[in-house]
C-alpha cells in the first residue's frame, strides 16, 4: 500500500496530518524543540496571547487529580507585541502550521489583538478562545450563542487567516454554541477546553488552587469531550477539532471516528514530550492495517 494520504483542511489552511498540539500545554513550540520532532505534527497552537501583558493567577496553580489535572494558570502571557517580537521567528522557522491562540476581555481585545496577526505571514490561523475557566469573565463569551457570535463576527472582521472558535464544555447545549459561531463565519470549532473543577485540602480545610477553581483536562474528562465533539459534528458543516484526554493514537482515533477532522493533544504532553508524533505515527499505522488510503474517510465514519 502506498503511503496514506493524511492531509486535513481546516478552512483555508492545509495540514500535512490532524495531530496539533494543544494551546496551553506546548508554550510556542520553542520550549519542545530539543525533544520532539516539531516538523512531525500538524500543527503548533500556541499558548493564548491577550492584547496586555498578563501575570495569571495566584499559586498554587497546577494540582494532579485521579487520572487528570486541575490548572488555573489565568493565561500568563507576555502580550501580543512581546509574543510577535520573541515568540514568530522561531514559530517562522518549523514545517507544522502555526496557530495562535487569542484570548481577551472584550470584543475590541480580540479584534485588535487579530488584526494584529492578521499582518503577520508566519502566523497561519488564530484559534480564539473564549472558553478559559480559569480567568476571571473568561468563559462569559462562551456560554451564550449571541456573545459567541459577537466574537467571531469580530475576529473574522480583522483578520483574513481561519478562524478557530474554542468552545467550552462547561454549557448546556455545547452543540448550539457551535452552530451558532458557524453561521456567524467561523471557519472551524475546537472542542472542549477544560471542565470547571477544584480540589480542597482536608488538613487546612482550604482550597489547593490559589484561584480556589481550575480547569480540569487529561484521560477523567474524554468520555465526555468524546460526546461532545460527536453531537457538535452532527450539527454543524464547518470542521470540528477534538481534543480532551487524548493520550495516545487510539484516543485519536476515536474523536476522528466520531467526526472530528482534526484532533489537539494536550495534557499528554506533559507526560511524554514526544507524544504527538507518537499519534501521527500510530494514526498512519491504523490507516495501513485498515487500508485505508485518505485520512477522510475515518473522519465521522461511526457505524451507528
Amino acid at each position: 500500500m502506498l503511503k496514506p494520504d493524511m492531509k486535513v483542511r481546516i478552512g483555508g489552511l492545509e495540514l500535512r496530518n490532524p495531530v496539533m498540539a494543544a494551546s496551553g500545554t506546548f508554550g510556542s513550540g520553542e520550549e519542545y524543540k530539543d525533544i520532539t520532532d516539531l516538523d512531525r505534527i500538524g500543527a503548533i497552537v500556541t499558548k493564548s496571547v491577550t492584547l496586555k501583558p498578563r501575570e495569571g493567577n495566584p499559586p498554587p496553580r497546577l494540582v494532579e487529580t485521579p487520572s487528570g489535572v486541575l490548572n488555573a494558570i489565568g493565561i500568563q502571557n507576555d502580550g501580543i507585541d512581546a509574543f510577535i517580537k520573541d515568540k514568530l521567528p522561531f514559530l517562522g522557522k518549523i514545517k507544522a502550521a502555526v496557530v495562535v491562540s487569542i484570548a481577551g476581555h472584550s470584543l475590541e481585545d480580540y479584534s485588535t489583538v487579530a488584526s494584529r496577526l492578521d499582518r503577520e505571514k508566519k502566523v497561519d490561523a488564530i484559534e480564539v478562545n473564549i472558553s478559559c475557566p480559569n480567568v476571571k469573565g473568561g468563559m462569559e463569551f462562551s456560554r451564550d450563542p449571541g456573545l459567541a457570535s459577537g466574537v467571531t463576527r469580530e475576529v473574522k472582521r480583522a483578520t483574513r487567516k481561519p478562524v478557530i472558535i474554542k468552545l467550552s464544555p462547561n454549557v448546556g447545549d455545547i452543540a448550539s454554541i457551535a452552530s451558532a459561531v458557524e453561521e456567524s463565519g467561523a471557519d472551524a470549532v475546537s472542542l472542549v477546553n477544560t471542565f470547571a473543577g477544584m480540589a480542597v485540602d482536608i488538613e487546612s480545610c482550604m482550597p489547593v488552587l490559589g484561584n480556589i477553581t481550575g480547569g480540569l483536562s487529561g484521560p477523567a474528562i474524554r468520555p465526555i469531550a468524546l460526546r461532545m465533539v460527536w453531537e457538535t459534528a452532527k450539527k454543524v458543516r464547518i470542521p470540528v477539532i477534538g481534543m480532551g484526554g487524548i493520550m495516545g493514537p487510539e484516543d485519536a482515533l476515536e474523536f476522528m471516528i466520531a467526526g472530528a477532522s482534526a484532533v489537539q493533544v494536550g495534557t499528554a504532553n506533559f507526560v511524554d514530550p514526544g507524544i504527538a508524533v507518537g499519534i501521527v505515527d500510530g494514526i498512519e499505522k491504523y490507516m495501513r492495517r485498515k487500508k485505508v488510503k485518505r485520512i477522510k474517510e475515518i473522519t465521522g465514519c461511526l457505524k451507528i
